[in-house]
């Protein structure tokens, strides 16, 4: 049986996560006029670049176009996961919004979630937390 040292890295909480956007304004068209979240933090809107960002109780949301080829959106990229509180009225929501699902919707003894994309193809997934 090996040990392992224990690490001096202590981690309190995820500060934020963040997905690479290509166009600025479809982006926040779907951030903000879909998923109805409110900008936190505008940061360098000029020339198709920005950074914004998004509280979404205690941690952040970003999306940004920075003008580098080395952060790319990606389908097979990371998946934030986003708690609602009506889980049937969210997906009518985002069908009527034609947004892309991915797979089926899950129904397990805890939660309930669907996965969708983006206008980026960037993955987010809708959960619902069932009571306990």
């Amino acid at each position: 049986m090996s040990t392992t040292p224990a690490s001096p890295v202590r981690i309190s909480s995820i500060a934020f996560a963040g997905y690479p956007v290509t166009n600025v304004a479809r982006a926040r068209a779907f951030y903000e006029g879909v998923l109805g979240l409110k900008p936190s933090l505008v940061f360098g809107e000029t020339d198709g670049q920005a950074w914004i960002e998004y509280d979404i109780g205690a941690g952040t949301l970003a999306i940004a176009s920075v003008g580098t080829d080395k952060w790319k959106p990606s389908s097979n990229g990371p998946m934030v996961a986003l708690d609602v509180e009506d889980f049937d009225a969210t997906v009518a929501h985002l069908r009527a919004h034609n947004v892309t699902f991915v797979g089926d919707l899950h129904d397990f003894p805890s939660c309930r979630m669907a996965s969708v994309r983006d206008p980026d193809g960037n993955a987010i997934t809708i959960h619902f937390r069932k009571s306990a």
